[in-house]
C-alpha cells in the first residue's frame, strides 16, 4: 500500500474512533440531563445530535463496540442509578423520573436483568451487611459496579 492509501485509512479509522466518542459522550449527555429535558426517542436525540442517520451510528457503534447502542444506553443508565442509589438523596420514584423510565417497575425490571439485583438490595448490600467468609448461610452476590465486577460474600443473619 502507499503511504497515500494508509494515511486514508488511518484518517478514516480516526473519524470513526471520533465518532464513537462521540456517540458516547452523547449518551452521557443524555442520561446526565435526562431530568432536565422532554423525552425524546434516543435514535432521533443522537442523529440530531451527531447529523448522522441513526443506522449508520448503529452499526458503527456495534461493529466496534460489539453492543449495541441501545445496551450501552441502558448499562449507563443503570449505572448512573447505582451512582444515585448509593448517594442516598433521592428515592426510587425520584431516580425513575430524573432518567425518564415510563416506571419505577420498568427501572426495576431492568436494573435486575443488568444486575442480577434489585435495586433495594444493591443499596442494603452496600457494607450493611456483615461479611463472614465461613458462614454456612453464605450467598455469592455480584453487584456490578460502577466500573468494576465486584464478587462479595455476604451472610443473611438467620
Amino acid at each position: 500500500m502507499s503511504n497515500r492509501a494508509t494515511d486514508g485509512l488511518s484518517h478514516r479509522e480516526r473519524k470513526k474512533a471520533q465518532l464513537i466518542s462521540g456517540i458516547k459522550q452523547a449518551v452521557a449527555d443524555l442520561v446526565l440531563v435526562a431530568g432536565q429535558t422532554t423525552r425524546t426517542k434516543n435514535s432521533d436525540y443522537l442523529s440530531r445530535r451527531l447529523d448522522y442517520d441513526y443506522t449508520y451510528l448503529a452499526n458503527l457503534f456495534s461493529e466496534n463496540t460489539g453492543s449495541t447502542i441501545e445496551q450501552y444506553i441502558i448499562e449507563f443508565k443503570i449505572n448512573r442509578v447505582k451512582e444515585l442509589l448509593l448517594a442516598g438523596e433521592l428515592n426510587l420514584t425520584q431516580i425513575s423520573y430524573q432518567l425518564n423510565y415510563s416506571s419505577v417497575a420498568h427501572l426495576s425490571n431492568q436494573f435486575k436483568k443488568v444486575t442480577g439485583l434489585t435495586p433495594s438490595l444493591f443499596k442494603l448490600l452496600d457494607g450493611r451487611l456483615t461479611i463472614e467468609p465461613e458462614s454456612v448461610n453464605d450467598v455469592n452476590v455480584f453487584c456490578n459496579r460502577v466500573n468494576a465486577l465486584e464478587v462479595r460474600r455476604v451472610s443473611f443473619a438467620t
